[in-house]
């Protein structure tokens, strides 16, 4: 889903209300964004704030408080857990029960539910903390601003029950705010003897665990677990050798990993103290010691994101392999760990890479590089084209489209290489309106032909050669009411522009005429009733003799038309 060319998303939420929820994101320019999945699209929800939101907490939900209860059989992601697996195996702690000398915090009820619809808590740049209403549908409404404090405000998470929220900034302090009076109620001073570096101690990421702990990572590579009651230093961890960036706990929430800009993903487990599980007056989360079990360092630059999920809502069953004998250790695959109703960490860096590792076995499976492919080609070279023997090449930039030809000094055929002898010139450069992020493109098989769609619509233009060098551009008006496109290409005889738009059909236009030469309505079965309800196509094929189309959208749904016959 293509956003603002100026914007930079800062964190991720997933709001679970209505009949599938909303995915909101914050951006630096202070705005708040929502992405429709079904027809991959972005429409701001709030207006900036003026100043950048660096990170997004909801309030928690009684169903989402009923589903972290390890006892329910629920899983992440609204799959229930079929399998009965509730990572009881790795459980250290008690999940389902609370001591009686225990903190409200840590008791699984959200009876501190002020509001009709949950509460979004933004981290401002600022030093303060503003509460927006989430409803079902529609823009977010303001409700409050929690006081605001020296430095900028760069992390937030709110307790279990709804009761406390918690900021850390850029002063080295971790805030606990009354979310019913909106008062402080303690801070700590986390950058205590720490090592950060420059003037700035920065609280990047807080997590609020069921038992009651709260954890922090901060700028000199520390993980700490507070008592959230008290705010007093349960233990601390320094293996990072930079930036704690990210934190992410498993659903029995006894294992705690990190993330940071050196790379590493670090696995903290939780264990008994057995010295503190004889002393009564001890309370629940302080019996229990955080241990360092180990690190995966899959990333080549910083770890910015973690997130736990069970993706797997469904498992065929695989036939039976014969085992065959190595000669060597090969490392266990991807399929060895992901099974259904198995969590799953999920990490995202700098370097651009996803990557998956088992929350039950981390050190012990490879983690697996999962990547959204196939990546749009950004690079189309016209099949059928040469201009004074050179070949017409059409590039898509992020808000710009070139048109170069190519030029082989030694004529090859096209399985050889041009050994460095091609020279390339630019004969067009073209911006698209308004600067608008170019989603897709394509150019004709003569070369003659190419177009582009933005945000906002699809754009069809005609390269003309006036001999020698020199080239121009006439500007083809394409029909009214076609929105924008997620895929295009031309017919193998260059005579029409097929497009895939927003609105789930797909669009032939005659590029003679410049009229719509037929409509194409992807329809799909569900309980053997036709539905016309289809989320756009994002991938368009045409076969090699001109005749049919194969599309697919992001669901993994296959459409095969005939363009001879147009149905």
């Amino acid at each position: 889903i293509q956003g603002g060319a100026e914007s930079r998303v800062t964190s991720l939420v997933w709001v679970p209300n209505g009949a599938g929820g909303r995915l909101l994101s914050s951006s630096v320019d202070g705005s708040v964004a929502e992405w429709d999945l079904f027809h991959l699209q972005q429409k701001t929800v709030l207006d900036t704030v003026g100043v950048p939101v660096w990170q997004m907490a909801m309030e928690p939900t009684d169903d989402q408080l009923i589903s972290g209860n390890k006892s329910s059989g629920c899983a992440a992601n609204g799959h229930a857990n079929h399998n009965g697996s509730t990572d009881s195996e790795l459980s250290y702690v008690d999940d389902g029960q609370s001591s009686d000398d225990e903190d409200d915090s840590a008791k699984t009820s959200s009876s501190y539910r002020v509001n009709e619809f949950p509460r979004l808590a933004l981290a401002c740049d600022d030093g303060s903390v503003r509460l927006y209403n989430v409803p079902e549908s529609g823009p977010l409404t303001y409700y409050r601003s929690l006081p605001r404090v020296s430095g900028r405000v760069l992390s937030v998470t709110w307790s279990n029950n709804a009761k406390f929220i918690f900021s850390g900034s850029s002063d080295g302090l971790i805030r606990c705010w009354d979310s019913t009076i909106f008062h402080e109620k303690y801070r700590i001073t986390a950058g205590l003897g720490g090592a950060g570096s420059g003037s700035e101690f920065c609280i990047w990421s807080l997590l609020f665990l069921r038992c009651g702990t709260l954890v922090s990572g901060d700028s000199s590579g520390s993980v700490q677990f507070w008592d959230n009651r008290h705010g007093t230093l349960l233990q601390a961890h320094t293996y990072h050798k930079g930036d704690v960036n990210a934190l992410a706990t498993v659903p029995s929430q006894n294992r705690v990993f990190s993330a940071g800009s050196d790379g590493q993903v670090i696995l903290y487990k939780a264990s008994k103290d057995e010295f503190s599980a004889h002393n009564e007056k001890v309370a629940e989360e302080q019996m229990h010691k955080w241990v360092y079990v180990g690190y995966v360092r899959a990333h080549s630059h910083d770890v910015r994101a973690l997130t736990m999920a069970v993706p797997i809502c469904k498992e065929d069953a695989v036939p039976e392999e014969k085992v065959v004998k190595a000669r060597r250790k090969d490392e266990f695959s991807y399929r060895k760990w992901a099974h259904l109703g198995v969590p799953m960490l999920i990490s995202g860096g700098d370097d651009t890479k996803l990557f998956a590792y088992s929350a039950r076995e981390f050190t012990l499976y490879s983690p697996h590089n999962f990547c959204p492919a196939p990546q749009r080609p950004l690079i189309n070279l016209a099949r059928d084209c040469t201009v004074n023997g050179d070949s017409v090449m059409l590039v898509q930039s992020v808000n710009c489209l070139d048109v170069l030809l190519v030029s082989v000094k030694n004529k090859l055929t096209p399985s050889t290489s041009s050994g460095g002898d091609a020279t390339i010139r630019q004969v067009i450069h073209l911006k698209s309106k308004g600067s608008r992020k170019i989603i897709a493109s394509a150019v004709s098989t003569n070369g003659m032909l190419f177009a582009y769609s933005d945000c906002v619509k699809p754009c069809l233009f005609a390269l003309r050669h006036k001999g020698g060098k020199k080239f121009s551009l006439d500007k083809i008006e394409l029909p009214k009411g076609i929105s924008c496109s997620q895929s295009m290409m031309f017919t193998d005889d260059s005579s029409s522009l097929v497009l895939s738009c927003n609105d789930g059909k797909i669009y032939v236009v005659d590029i003679a005429s410049r009229k719509i030469s037929n409509i194409f309505r992807p329809t799909s079965k569900i309980d053997g009733t036709k539905t016309s309800k289809e989320p756009p196509v994002t991938k368009m094929f045409v076969s090699a003799d001109g005749q049919w189309v194969a599309a697919a959208n992001c669901f993994g749904d296959v459409y095969i038309f005939n363009l001879e016959v147009q149905r």
